[in-house]
Formats: structure tokens, C-alpha cells, sequence
């Protein structure tokens, strides 16, 4: 379960849907072969009727029942995230169909993990539409050499004050 929230989409078919120490054991679990393959075959749908059977029964595991929060929030963030991906906009009802719940629901939620910065998209309320926003990782490089380049100069001023006395 901790690798389906760690791992990213090609680790995890490597190290876990394709491992045969996985695929032995994953059927003990209720529900976690549902939710594995779910999430990884993007049958969101289901993955949403799976989450909710795991946090249920991680509720009552000891060690479990302090991180049911976390493990449901960031898991639903990787499948909104997945879904987006694929799309430049989207309707909100389509995603809401996808996912098995309603407009009023995947709209509440989404704008939740929009405002915190969670999901890179924005929600055009009045159409109706998910529009992904595509980060620019140029612009973002270039902020950072500026950033750590003036970090660097302030540096070495420092130290050169530092010398001369």
C-alpha cells in the first residue's frame, strides 16, 4: 500500500503489479487487488469503491488507523493527477462519471486540491471545463539560476568584507 502512494506509474508496474512476491500475497488483503489494478488500468470508478473499502478497514488496523486521512487524500490527488494528465480540458461531468460521484462533489474536491497547489489546472465554473495548466519547466529553470546565482553573489561578498578586514 505504501508503494501505490510513493512510487510513480512505471516503479510501480515494475516493482509491484509485475512483481510475483506481490501477486502471491496481494489476495489475502481484501480488496487491495481491486484497488491495485484499479488505479493502475485507470478504472476510477472502481478505484474510488476500493478506497473506500481499504480506509475502512484501515481504520481498525492499529498501525494504520492514524494515516487513513493522508493515504485517502494523497491517493485521490495521484488519480486526479492521472486523469488530468491526459487531458488539455475536460468536462466537469466526465470527470465526475470517471470517477463514480457527483459534478458537485469532483468540483468541490478538485477546487480544494487546486487552491492548495495540489493539481495544476484550473476549474471554469460557468462551462463547465477542467482545464490542465502545463507548467513551464523553462521559465521555472530560469527562476532557480537567478535564485541560486544571487544566493552565490551575496556569498561571496560576505566573504570578501570578511577578508579585507
Amino acid at each position: 500500500m505504501t508503494s501505490i502512494v510513493s512510487l510513480d506509474r512505471v516503479a510501480l508496474k515494475e516493482k509491484v503489479v509485475d512483481s510475483p512476491d506481490v501477486n502471491t500475497v496481494i489476495k489475502v488483503i481484501p480488496n487491495l487487488y481491486d484497488f491495485l489494478r484499479s488505479f493502475y488500468n485507470s478504472d476510477y470508478a472502481l478505484f474510488f469503491s476500493s478506497l473506500a473499502k481499504i480506509t475502512e478497514a484501515m481504520k481498525e488496523e492499529q498501525y494504520c488507523s492514524e494515516h487513513v486521512l493522508y493515504f485517502a487524500r494523497e491517493m485521490r490527488v495521484r488519480a486526479y493527477k492521472q486523469y488530468l494528465q491526459s487531458y488539455r480540458s475536460v468536462q466537469l461531468k466526465s470527470v465526475a462519471n470517471a470517477f463514480g460521484v457527483t459534478v458537485e462533489y469532483i468540483d468541490r474536491e478538485l477546487s480544494r486540491f487546486i487552491s492548495i497547489g495540489r493539481l495544476d489546472c484550473k476549474i471554469d465554473a460557468v462551462g463547465g471545463i477542467v482545464e490542465t495548466i502545463r507548467p513551464d519547466t523553462k521559465n521555472a529553470s530560469y527562476h532557480n539560476t537567478i535564485k541560486q546565482g544571487d544566493l552565490l553573489l551575496n556569498r561571496i561578498q560576505k566573504l570578501s568584507r570578511v577578508i579585507h578586514l
